[in-house]
């Protein structure tokens, strides 16, 4: 039976260990290489074709996890990369699948969907649980909404009203009038569908326009 040969990269050894102990259980898995950061990572693969999948970390010293990713992707190399990380921001898992990624998988991940997910994957079929693509999607569907219903004059009174400025004093920044920043709260209220200041501010800071 053909193994599918894995390579890890994420900096903390006892994961890393912990991980590749997992991993020899089952003899249809071999993890022919564990390094600790994103460069070793790519020195590795460079000297190694013969890996099936990498099983990346993000947030690593010298080279992180989306660089990686892209790094994967400049050398057109087969190896089909699955993140394991903590973070579950819904920015963090639409970059990742953006740049390549197979997969996206939480460190608390139990071991049987880890198992599934490397078997899915080396048969080169892409994975997202339920509660990964819906982070995913909810997150790019407010970044469509900010960046393409805003007009460029309205991300710029929303900037200035997130400094605390008054409209008094947008207006004068602007050199228009009261009316016209009022106009243009209002709207940027209604388009990204909030209630009030307290509410856009939240809001735009989630979405990233602020």
């Amino acid at each position: 039976m053909s193994k599918i040969k894995l390579i890890i990269a994420d900096d903390h050894e006892l994961f890393r260990n912990g991980l590749t102990e997992l991993l020899k259980k089952h003899e249809d898995m071999m993890v022919v290489k564990s390094v600790g950061n994103g460069q070793q990572f790519i020195e590795a693969i460079k000297n190694d074709i013969d890996i099936d999948i990498a099983l990346l970390d993000i947030t690593m010293p010298t080279m992180d996890g989306f660089e990686a990713l892209k790094e994967i992707k400049n050398l057109n190399s087969t190896i089909k990369p699955i993140i394991i990380s903590m973070h579950d921001d819904g920015n963090y898992i639409a970059k990742c699948a953006k740049h390549g990624a197979y997969s996206y998988l939480l460190k608390n991940t139990d071991q049987d969907e880890l198992i599934k997910v490397i078997r899915i994957v080396n048969q080169e079929k892409k994975y997202f649980s339920p509660q990964i693509a819906e982070r995913m999607v909810n997150y790019m569907s407010d970044q469509t909404v900010g960046d393409k219903i805003l007009s460029e004059k309205e991300k710029e009174v929303l900037g200035l009203i997130s400094e605390g400025l008054t409209t008094k004093e947008i207006a004068e920044k602007l050199f228009v009038s009261r009316r016209t920043i009022e106009t243009h709260r209002a709207n940027i209220i209604k388009k990204l569908e909030v209630k009030n200041t307290a509410e856009l501010i939240k809001k735009a800071t989630k979405i990233k326009l602020i």
